[in-house]
This record gives C-alpha cells, structure tokens and sequence, in this order.
C-alpha cells in the first residue's frame, strides 16, 4: 500500500477508535468500501483515495487484469501477439496510475506502447492504430474535478469500447481478486518509475513510445485541414492545466497562426487545476 493511502486508513480508523460515535467517519468508510468502482463503456471514474469504489493503484491493477484477461482471451489461439498502446493526463497520479498498468500487461506477456509524456486522448488512438494495438488505455477524468481520476478502454479502432465488449471485461474483471489475483512485476515496476522515461526499460514487453509517432501524430491532424488559410487568424487559447498547450501550439504555429494568446494561468499542466476547479470547457 503506498504511504498516502496507507495514511488516509490509519486517519480514519484513529477517528472511529477516539469517538466511535464518529457518524462521518463510518459514512466514508462505508462509501469507500461498500461496492467496487463501476466499470462500464466509459471504463472507471471516480475518487482518488484508498478503497474498492476509489480510484488507486489497487482498483487500477485489478482493472488492468481483466483487460488482459479479455484481451489474451479474444488473441487465443492467433499468430498474432497482442498489444495494447497506453498513454495518460496531467491529472494527480495519472503518471503512477500508467505505469501500473504498463506492469500489469506486460506481466500478463502483453506488449505495451506507453507514451513518454503526458498526451491527449487522440493521440492515444492514434497509437493504438499506428502499432496496430489490441486496444488502448487512456489515464484521464475528462472535465472532473481534481479529486477525480479515470480509466478509459478503448478497442482496436482507437474507439471506446462498446457495451458488449465493456459487460465482457467487466466480468472478467469480477472474477480478479483485487489483492491476490494480479499479476505484475513486482519491484521491476520502481525501475520502471525512476526511469522516467529517459533512460531504456529493461522490460521486454514494455516499449516507451519515441518520438517519431508522436511526430506521425502531428503529420496526421494537419493532414485534416480544409485548406482554409490560417495566417490572419487571431486565437484565444486555454489548455485548461491539461495536455493541449504543447500539441495545439506546435500545430497551430506550424499551419501559419501566428497570432496565438494563451491563457497564462492555465498554461502548464497541474492536475490541481488552481483557477478552474471544473475544467470543462463546454461551461460559461
């Protein structure tokens, strides 16, 4: 169990044993632990924190694991070893929530493609594509607010899984126990972590993205243009603290915007998102 989560258990137990009669406390522990995180078309979703209905390393593995499952499954049998492309948000622990996927798939022998750096979810399909991936993991919440974080599934188009599909790894899923019933790869995972990412992993299922496909990825948005000319565009843009300011910025400057205001405040990625506490861009 990491420290924080470890903390957030031993704050609410010391709350129940100095006043039992803490009515707060038994109602979030309650709510913590009274059902799993529901997965459906739309993967997980939900709270950080420790629990079986929060979002943390434990109900990320266990997910993680039905997914493989499903996915070793549906590859029974063919020539073909299966991938599966992961790439994450700027959200708190999307980093960690990543790799922890990462070293489930490859202890379950399936190939991952998991981007360097943070990166929109576009781009995650575009790489489920590109290496012709079983399917694709995305870390993001969306438009949540900071306390949330999210676990999207997508299939081998690059699009969200269907219903059927998403009943057929939510039972798989079910049949995982969340402590005993993950594979991973142990301590394999730290070296993993203390990489970040620039130095080569030693795992042979785990590739790091590079940077050509990041690069294949930008060649393919502009490829979409309609030809209208860009250069007497004037744009206001917020990145929302999310994954758009680098990629959005490099595209508009290199279709001929020149005249691009970036909201400064929200500029950088910071899964705290300090001037917008619901970063969903469709509210006034």
């Amino acid at each position: 169990m990491t420290p924080k989560l470890h903390r957030e258990l031993t704050s609410l137990e010391g709350r129940l044993v100095d006043n039992s009669g803490d009515k707060e406390a038994k109602e979030e522990i309650f709510d913590r632990f009274y059902k799993d995180l529901e997965f459906g078309t739309g993967g997980l979703r939900g709270i950080l924190g420790a629990g079986t209905n929060r979002m943390n390393i434990f109900t990320v593995r266990r997910a993680t694991q039905g997914f493989a499952d499903y996915i070793n499954r549906y590859y029974s049998g063919r020539d073909k070893h299966p991938a599966v492309a992961i790439a994450y948000d700027s959200r708190n622990f999307s980093t960690r929530f990543a790799l922890e996927a990462a070293g489930v798939l490859a202890a379950n022998d399936i190939k991952v493609y998991l981007y360097p750096e943070l990166m929109p979810t576009p781009a995650l399909s575009f790489a489920v594509r590109y290496y012709d991936c079983a399917g694709g993991i995305m870390i993001t919440a969306s438009h949540n607010p900071a306390n949330y974080n999210g676990y999207k599934v997508y299939n081998e188009e690059g699009c969200q899984v269907t219903q059927d599909a998403a009943s057929e790894i939510l039972r798989c899923i079910e049949k995982v126990d969340i402590f005993t019933g993950v594979k991973t790869l142990g301590e394999e995972l730290e070296s993993i972590n203390e990489s970040r990412f620039r130095d080569e992993l030693h795992h042979e299922f785990i590739c790091i993205i590079p940077p050509e496909t990041t690069e294949a990825y930008m060649e393919a948005v502009k490829a979409n243009r309609i030809g209208v000319e860009c250069e007497d565009l004037e744009v206001v843009y917020t990145p929302l603290n999310g994954t758009g300011n680098k990629p959005v910025r490099r595209i508009l400057a290199e279709i001929g915007v020149e005249k691009v205001h970036v909201v400064p405040e929200q500029e950088n990625p910071d899964g705290n998102f300090p001037t917008c506490s619901y970063p969903n861009p469709e509210k006034e």
